[in-house]
Parts: structure tokens; C-alpha cells; sequence
């Protein structure tokens, strides 16, 4: 890939410095929110003990701005469970209803709150992905992480788990290159309609990200 295209520019992905004020202003809202949201943990930590057991919380190493490494906290929503190979079952065959319905409203999340209060995670944001996924992701995945890693973000709103793995990088690298304050409040509104709605593939939004991909990024994303 030649280039991306990164808040207005076109070139190498640089890192962007968050905004002093505006860094501080969504910390200081992420504490207000973890504050506020003590009752679910514990609703959610009960509903994890209940359904499968002990430990509650999963920790993994995510790759965040600039690829910089650093640990990701959820409430834990599948067992261990192996089949006679030894490999991990899919998702849904270690996954109980319960913990479905945890994931489905996001709640098994709410740790991330603490990433956004120490500077590693923002609200908005391509999600957090594991340092080997960004390195397969060759020059796409340094752009993808010229932003901070957000609990919610523009693939999230427009079909999330209905996506392929291309067409969440697509929207990510959109997010990258149009990101602004409208926009994330746009995309913490979305947010709150697909915890009531569900999720929905939007063709449409998809379709616009992709025709934005300039040829000589597409040829550089295939030889990554």
C-alpha cells in the first residue's frame, strides 16, 4: 500500500496525538461511566460465576495506538472447552444463553472502561486487535492504529459480528481517515440503537468505505 490517507492527508500513517483537553475530558468520562456502571459489573460477574464458573474476568494482549501492546480486560463469556484434537470448540458450543445475552448488550465490556482511564483505550475507536492480526494486516494495520482502540466504533455500528474480517478493516481505515467529534457522537448514538435493534449489515455504508480505497491501497493490502 503506498498510502493512507489519515486525517485529511495522504501519506504514511502517522500516529495521532489525542487532544490534551479532549484525552482528559474522555477519561474523565470513562471514570464518571465505570462509577455509574458498578451495579452491572456486579450483575455481570454473577451471571459469569453462575453459568461457568471461575475466573471472571479474560485478559489478552492487544495492540493499541502506534501498535504499542497492552492488556485488554472483559468479563470471561465461553469456557475452555477442547475438542479430542485438543482445539478450542467454536464460539457457540462454549458460550451459555446467559453469557450470549451478556455479549449481546456489550456488558461483558465494561472493564475496557478501565483501559480508557489509564489513556490505553478512547470511547471511539477501531476496536482492539491481538499484535499478530495488526502485523498480518501489514501497512493497513499500522494505519488502523494510528488512532487510540475505542469500546465502540464505526464497524460495531454497521454489522460488527455480520462482517467479514475485510469489510471491519474497510471501515476501521474509513474511521481513520474521516475521524472527527461529530463522528463519534454519531457512532455513541448508533451504538445505543444496536443494543436496542440488533445488528444490521449496512451494504451501503460498507459499499462507500471500500469505493474510498484508492487501487494502489488495494494492491498493497493483497501483498501484505
Amino acid at each position: 500500500m503506498s498510502g493512507i490517507e489519515t486525517g485529511g492527508r495522504t501519506g504514511e500513517a502517522a500516529v495521532g496525538t489525542p487532544v490534551p483537553w479532549r484525552a482528559a475530558l474522555i477519561r474523565a468520562l470513562a471514570a464518571v461511566l465505570l462509577l455509574l456502571s458498578l451495579p452491572f459489573w456486579l450483575l455481570a460477574a454473577g451471571i459469569v460465576y453462575a453459568s461457568i464458573g471461575r475466573p471472571l474476568l479474560f485478559r489478552q494482549t492487544r495492540s493499541g495506538l502506534g501498535a504499542r501492546p497492552f492488556t485488554i480486560c472483559k468479563f470471561r463469556t465461553m469456557r475452555d472447552t477442547r475438542g479430542p484434537d485438543g482445539t478450542l470448540l467454536p464460539d457457540a458450543f462454549r458460550q451459555t444463553r446467559a453469557t450470549q445475552l451478556l455479549r449481546a448488550w456489550r456488558l461483558d465490556e465494561l472493564p475496557q472502561l478501565l483501559a480508557i482511564v489509564r489513556g490505553d483505550m478512547t470511547l471511539v475507536g477501531p476496536r482492539p486487535l491481538l499484535p499478530g492480526t495488526i502485523a498480518a494486516f501489514g501497512d493497513w494495520g499500522i494505519a488502523r492504529c494510528a488512532v487510540l482502540p475505542g469500546l465502540t466504533g464505526w464497524a460495531q455500528v454497521n454489522g460488527n459480528t455480520r462482517l467479514s474480517d475485510c469489510e471491519k478493516l474497510t471501515l476501521d481505515l474509513w474511521y481513520v481517515r474521516h475521524r472527527s467529534l461529530v463522528l463519534d457522537l454519531r457512532i455513541l448514538f448508533m451504538t445505543v440503537l444496536v443494543l436496542i435493534r440488533g445488528e444490521r449489515r449496512m451494504l451501503a455504508t460498507i459499499a462507500s468505505a471500500a469505493a474510498e480505497l484508492a487501487p494502489s491501497d488495494a494492491a498493497g493490502g493483497a501483498a501484505s
